[in-house]
């Protein structure tokens, strides 16, 4: 008796596969970076600089995103950036699961350490799934609406201009969701996370400068090479 039919196995291109393996991950790792303060140093007209070191991990989840639209078309990035909720909720939920749930052993003495730097209150973890979702989803619409009025021309450019605005919105949706009313007023400012705000997008604005030019022909030139294999 011969097996029945079988509709064959839908080709993936190699590029997606790999890129969503590390979009997966990157999604995880952002968070756990995110629990460290990096400081940028100072800059003329601003000042000292610092950011959470989680925008290393969200920046290239940017660059993620406008190169799978770049060579797959907005439908499959905007899938890409709704499957990143999957392992983002997953890891929340684990960490819940860890440090509120499973016992630490007798013999390890850290816990209240580990559940400092990797826990998060259930607002800071609603504010993080909203920017999330709200950013990458602007930062694919932005990129592929550039694409078509400059023709498919000045991949930079576009992936440069994308990352600038999702940074701006990531950055007022995660903190006014996470502080309002939280910070208290100091000083005479009447809006305190104003302040911590505009610091925030400073650095991102400028590490997206730095970074998301050379790294948009990296992830693209690598596609596309894998690919043609």
């Amino acid at each position: 008796m011969q097996p029945p039919e079988t509709a064959p196995a839908p080709q993936i291109p190699l590029s997606l596969f790999a890129g969503a393996l590390l979009y997966g991950g990157l999604c995880v790792l952002a968070g756990v970076l995110g629990t460290k303060l990096a400081d940028l140093g100072h800059w003329p007209l601003v000042g000292n600089l610092a950011v959470e070191s989680g925008i290393f991990a969200f920046l290239l989840l940017v660059v993620l995103a406008s190169a799978t639209a770049e060579m797959h078309g907005p439908v499959i990035a905007n899938r890409l950036v709704r499957f990143g909720f999957v392992p983002l909720i997953v890891s929340m939920l684990l960490l819940e699961l860890v440090i509120h749930v499973v016992p630490p052993s007798p013999l390890w003495h850290d816990q209240a350490a580990f559940a400092r730097l990797l826990g998060q209150g259930a607002r800071m973890q609603f504010a993080g799934l909203v920017s999330y979702g709200t950013s990458q989803t602007l930062n694919v619409a932005v990129f592929s609406r550039l694409a078509q009025g400059s023709g498919g021309h000045l991949l930079w450019l576009r992936a440069w201009a994308a990352s600038l605005l999702s940074q701006i919105v990531d950055t007022a949706i995660f903190i006014t969701i996470s502080f309002y009313g939280v910070m208290d007023v100091t000083n005479g400012d009447p809006w305190p996370i104003g302040t911590l705000m505009t610091g925030q997008i400073i650095a991102k604005l400028i590490l997206s400068t730095i970074m998301v030019p050379p790294l948009i022909y990296l992830f693209v030139g690598l596609g596309r090479r894998l690919d043609r294999r």
